[in-house]
């Protein structure tokens, strides 16, 4: 499981031209699964997420989780986290979970989460429209 982090200011998506999620401060996910990723994995990710100190403090350090800051997410699927380049210049894309397997732990993923914070999400597997204001920029990939 890969989830790629950016702090943003404002951030949506659009399918078909409407939005469909919305955030203003807070964090922008990008969401991938492989074989073998399990529940307790996104357990482990989803904790990391929310314990993440990137948000200012005070004194304009970055010591604050988003629980402390306050803000949302923006859950966006993305199975081409998982793009493998090393035979050539088109990504081969089969590291990536395919199917219903894929949808049902980026279901849960996105269930664990609210279970804390509000969440807005795309749709999976849609061609999708990501605007987002990143903040810093702050970029952190996370694998478990």
């Amino acid at each position: 499981m890969r989830v790629l982090v950016q702090r943003s200011g404002q951030a949506s998506v659009a399918i078909d031209k409407k939005i469909v999620g919305k955030i203003d401060d807070g964090l922008v996910l990008f969401v991938g699964f492989t074989e073998g990723d399990t529940i307790e994995e996104i357990n482990y990710l989803v904790k990391k997420i929310l314990h993440l100190r990137i948000f200012p403090d005070e004194n304009g350090v970055m010591n604050k989780s988003i629980l402390d800051y306050g803000g949302s997410i923006l859950s966006v699927s993305q199975f081409t986290l998982y793009a493998d380049t090393t035979r050539g210049n088109r990504p081969s894309y089969i590291g990536a979970m395919k199917g219903e397997k894929a949808v049902e732990l980026y279901r849960l993923f996105n269930e664990e989460l609210k279970k804390c914070i509000t969440v807005e999400t795309g749709e999976f597997g849609a061609d999708m429209i990501v605007s987002i204001s990143n903040i810093g920029p702050t970029t952190i990939l996370l694998e478990r």
